[in-house]
């Protein structure tokens, strides 16, 4: 289902104020990850805001989700005090780990190690002729 046009209006507002948030708290880098807001969903009834985050050079995800979690409390108190003025309700927020990028790297690596295994192969090829 297509997102609405205010759908997306509000889920921008939200990833906007919501980096700004993050920063302010310091929440953009937790035990040496860096995170940042890849997107936000908002649902149809627009009560229910789903934020993915992209989370680099972390050794335990979980973890980092966790304290994120822990802090949201503090996270959504900034956030109304920035965005009362605009949306009538606060949509609950629940937190996604977004691991697009992590899927990106896998495949790059893949695609390295099949470019190698190629030439190697053609280098092999070449020898024997």
């Amino acid at each position: 289902m297509q997102e609405g046009k205010r759908q997306k209006q509000i889920s921008g507002l939200l990833q906007q104020e919501l980096s700004q948030v993050f920063q302010r708290l310091g929440l953009n880098m937790i035990e040496g990850a860096m995170i940042s807001i890849s997107s936000v969903k908002i649902t149809p009834d627009l009560l229910e805001a789903r934020v993915y985050l992209s989370i680099f050079q972390s050794k335990d995800v979980k973890n980092v989700m966790n304290k994120i979690d822990d802090r949201s409390w503090e996270i959504k108190k900034e956030l109304v005090e920035r965005i009362k003025l605009q949306l009538r309700r606060i949509p609950e927020i629940k937190y996604f780990h977004d691991d697009t990028l992590d899927h990106v790297f896998k495949m790059e690596k893949l695609f390295d190690e099949i470019k190698e295994k190629d030439q190697t192969k053609d280098e092999d090829s070449n020898e024997n002729n």
